[in-house]
């Protein structure tokens, strides 16, 4: 089973571009750092000099620009304004915590200058800047992915290796269009078809191929190694490459990865080479260099330690917050619901969560009250026949009433009781049955490492438009690599996702 990875833009089949570049990413990026440096300027600048002016501080200026090249320095030190970085995230939350390092830096500014003025001036002047800068943020990431889709802002890249690695390489890159790689052709490595479509450019041999070349008497060195570097620099240079990404294999490591390293840098072209590891967070890998080895460290998902007992803890306090704020909510929707359709306000279904243990799972009612008794009527109907998993774009069980708040995820609020009792979390996989989880594999099983949640990463990615394998790559993706700050994140995201309404349903 294939698993593709996690993708906010969804798995959009990129083709793969064969001519000559039209656009570099660099150059399209070029004002990304302007505009940030400006409004990260201007965020603090303006709303300090008129929060002082307005509370009749002296020198609101000499302060205000204090604030912005303190800012700015946070800002810088923090490498926020990389072309190359800008864009490629949001940065929402990047720039709260630059924005708490502000705060803590020019308090301890003010001590010891002995500044006198209001501490509630400054904070109501610094404030914006968070707002001003997270929105600049998210416009340049949303600009940088709309020229993406249009195939602009790519970096060309050639991909080195054995044929079959190669091919899952180039297929992954191009299933996806939230990143800057698109791939223009392909030298394999030793002897096999490539069955991507890329062009193949040129080849590799090993020495053990039927097809290598004979070595010239004398200088056998030139078989394989000799005659790697040239070969590759040609294929880059036909095709205009930004970058060679080599994705080493039997036929390609030790000295010949060295040796293909230093004629394609030499060139000055950039190099990356892929570890084999996927769905794996960059911040769980670490770099060190033993005994001349250079060692990849993978560090263990999150099962203990503090992470996940705040986790536990925030999931609780904010359930208990949001079923007190909405309880009117709650209460006009539990009339709704009643006098739609005739049948029970709740619908309580078992589930299976945090280490297979059965919870009952509780929803408002959005189906007619025998809908389970009839889905062996409706199985032909499947969208996603062969899985544990039932899903139906226009399914007859649904009430009038039912289809809103699907659609709205309404539905979904009586969960924050399940959450509170310690059965869920607020973020995580998607709560299975226990037919579906009677179904699983060793793979599929791994999901239930964490509670699962009311949203996710599927949540966010377009839920009931995912395919089985879609769905089931974002949850392994966010039992390994999940932590708040991404819970955070996800839960900011899951707004637009519901107020957009995409694959509810």
């Amino acid at each position: 089973m294939r698993h593709p990875h996690p993708s906010r833009t969804g798995t959009i089949r990129r083709p793969p571009v064969a001519g000559r570049r039209s656009v570099r990413s660099r150059g399209t990026a070029r004002w990304y750092p302007l505009v940030a440096v400006t409004a990260d300027a201007l965020g603090v600048f303006v709303p300090v000099s008129f929060a002082y002016a307005l509370a009749s501080e002296s020198r609101p200026f000499a302060s205000a620009t204090a604030a912005t090249f303190c800012w700015l320095t946070v800002r810088l030190l923090g490498r926020r304004y990389r072309p190359r970085v800008l864009g490629e995230s949001r940065g929402l939350l990047a720039t709260v915590n630059d924005w708490l390092i502000l705060l803590g830096l020019l308090a301890g500014l003010r001590a010891v200058t002995g500044e006198s003025s209001e501490v509630s001036s400054a904070v109501l002047g610094l404030t914006p800047a968070l707002l001003i800068t997270g929105l600049t943020g998210a416009a340049i990431h949303a600009h940088l992915t709309q020229q993406r889709h249009q195939a602009h802002a790519l970096r060309r890249v050639l991909v080195v290796g054995e044929p079959a690695t190669a091919d899952a390489v180039t297929s992954r890159l191009a299933a996806r269009t939230d990143h800057a790689f698109v791939v223009i052709g392909t030298v394999p490595v030793g002897a096999g078809e490539l069955t991507s479509g890329v062009p193949e450019l040129g080849r590799l041999y090993d020495p053990s191929d039927d097809a290598a070349p004979v070595p010239e008497p004398g200088v056998p060195d030139l078989i394989p190694e000799g005659l790697d570097g040239p070969t590759v620099l040609t294929a880059a240079r036909r095709q205009d490459a930004d970058l060679v990404l080599v994705v080493p294999g039997s036929r390609l490591t030790g000295e010949r990865l060295r040796r293909l390293s230093w004629a394609v840098q030499d060139a000055g072209l950039s190099l990356a080479i892929a570890s084999g590891l996927s769905d794996v967070a960059l911040r769980r890998l670490s770099v060190s260099a033993i005994a001349g080895l250079n060692l990849l460290h993978v560090a263990p998902p999150l099962r203990r330690g503090a992470q996940p007992v705040l986790k536990s803890a925030l999931d609780r306090v904010a359930a208990a917050v949001i079923l007190l704020l909405l309880s009117p909510v709650l209460a006009a929707l539990a009339l709704a619901v009643r006098l739609d359709s005739r049948g029970p306000i709740l619908y309580r279904q078992t589930r299976v969560g945090f280490r297979g243990e059965p919870f009952t799972l509780w929803k408002f009612r959005t189906m007619v009250p025998d809908a389970d008794q009839r889905r062996h009527e409706l199985e032909a109907a499947n969208e996603h026949p062969g899985v544990p998993l039932f899903k139906m774009r226009r399914d007859p069980r649904v009430t009038r009433l039912g289809r809103v708040l699907r659609r709205t995820s309404l539905d979904e609020l009586p969960q924050l009781v399940n959450v509170l009792r310690g059965e869920m979390a607020l973020v995580g996989p998607r709560p299975p049955l226990p037919d579906e989880v009677a179904r699983y594999g060793p793979v599929e099983l791994r999901r239930l490492g964490v509670r699962p949640g009311l949203t996710g990463l599927w949540q966010v990615s377009g839920r009931s438009d995912l395919s089985w394998d879609e769905g089931l790559a974002l949850d392994l993706f966010y039992t390994d690599n999940w932590s708040v700050t991404g819970d955070l994140d996800v839960l900011a995201r899951t707004l637009r996702a519901v107020v957009d309404g995409r694959g509810a349903y």
